[in-house]
């Protein structure tokens, strides 16, 4: 350990709840160098719905590169990205009636997010962008405008100027707001809210909690949206891609939004890659407008392809996805009845799932206690107040039974032992 203490940052996180150096990873194993291992219910923060190395996406990997293809493109024409934008076409965009462009802003989640808030101020020319209480949408000045935690916005060493935060569904008290306070605001030339360019929101918030929005909730807000000429941008990178089980986590809904951000697991293979996807009307770009260096990650056009090849030309993943997401929320319900004293409670969707605590402290000892007994899960919401699970996408029902054994385990254990006040 003491070459990354002596060299790497002090902003390193995830290591500091994982002290082991990992070495390899196969399927929803990850393994240290000792050879121990990991059952994987983190995967790469939602990056790795495929598994790690999954074999039929390595295998493509492989041949591309041993066959000198190209690897770096730019925004340069290529086999690999013509491959993936026909299957993207045929195989997601077609069979929603989805009529979106497909813009490639650069390797990470915040590229995707930037963009998109770049195109709905140029399309409207206005600056405001409203965002939800919890939500989190990238580390970079823009989209950690639009992220509501207070530590990751404090890193910012700059005002975070033209954005206006709105009660995500059931923020108050468990009530679903019905947007009148919103609609006021924007009619009422006093309110102080200038009209803004666009919304945008995560339909379940992934860092903000594991906070699930209705199918009501999202359609009020899309109708908003249309009725004062907002554009609607929904936030995809950890949701999206099966996550919920449909490919888009909105679809559910029934609502098209105008723009929609995808990165993690849209590479298929851990690889970066985003995408940010916008209606027609709305390419109002010039050449060159908004680029970057590694917006052409070829190597990752090839996974991608594979896995919406392997897992999306009909619906029998999502039908998977649905199902093993109903057996973890079963189980997590049975392990939040079991420690109704601490406030623990299920929530989620699809396999997006968590534990929330309402005694501080509790949720990270019980990922500290899962670690201990070999698997891997993070804490979210404000207060690291969510035990967080986000399982590979192809994890085997008898993995997330075996998971959810040491999930119950590790409950019982941190329950036992007195937290920190």
């Amino acid at each position: 350990m003491e070459i990354f203490e002596r060299l790497e940052s002090e902003v390193r996180s995830y290591c500091r709840g994982w002290p082991v150096v990992f070495n390899e990873a196969r399927g929803s194993y990850i393994y240290d160098e000792a050879g121990s291992p990991y059952l994987d219910f983190f995967a790469g923060a939602g990056s790795l719905n495929y598994g790690h190395n999954n074999p039929e996406l390595k295998s493509k990997l492989l041949d591309y590169i041993l066959g000198d293809s190209v690897v770096h493109s730019l925004d340069a024409y290529s086999v690999a990205k013509r491959d993936f934008l026909q299957i993207f076409g045929e195989v997601i965009l077609e069979p929603r009636g989805l009529d979106y462009k497909v813009q490639f802003p650069g390797p990470a989640g915040n590229n995707a997010v930037e963009a998109a808030l770049k195109l709905a101020r140029k399309y409207t020319g206005r600056e405001t962008v409203i965002s939800f209480t919890n939500g989190f949408h990238g580390m970079t000045l823009g989209a950690l405008a639009v992220t509501g935690n207070s530590m990751k916005r404090g890193g910012a060493g700059v005002p975070l100027n033209h954005a206006a935060t709105m009660p995500f569904d059931n923020y108050m008290d468990g009530q679903t707001p019905d947007f009148l306070w919103l609609r006021s605001l924007l009619e009422d030339s006093g309110s102080g809210l200038d009209k803004p360019a666009a919304v945008i929101v995560e339909t379940v918030q992934g860092e903000g909690g594991i906070n699930v929005a209705s199918a009501e909730w999202l359609r009020g807000l899309a109708d908003l949206c249309k009725e004062y000429d907002l554009l609607l941008i929904v936030d995809d990178i950890q949701m999206g891609c099966g996550r919920t089980g449909p490919f888009f986590s909105f679809e559910e809904a029934g609502i098209v939004p105008d723009i929609v951000t995808l990165s993690k697991s849209i590479g298929g293979y851990g690889m970066p890659m985003a995408l940010t996807l916008f209606k027609r009307e709305l390419d109002v770009w010039e050449p060159g407008e908004h680029n970057g260096t590694f917006r052409g990650p070829n190597p990752a056009f090839v996974t991608g392809t594979a896995a919406l090849d392997k897992y999306w030309r009909d619906d029998r993943f999502q039908k998977e996805t649905v199902a093993k997401g109903e057996l973890v929320e079963a189980r997590l319900k049975a392990i939040a009845e079991e420690h109704a004293e601490v406030g623990a409670h299920a929530r989620g969707r699809g396999l997006a799932r968590g534990i929330a605590f309402e005694q501080p402290g509790l949720a990270k000892a019980v990922c500290r206690e899962a670690f201990d007994r070999g698997l891997l899960m993070e804490t979210s919401g404000p207060e690291d107040e969510v035990a967080k699970l986000l399982p590979a996408l192809t994890t085997t029902e008898e993995e997330l039974e075996r998971g959810l054994d040491i999930l119950a385990e590790a409950t019982r254990a941190a329950v036992k032992v007195p937290q920190p006040a």
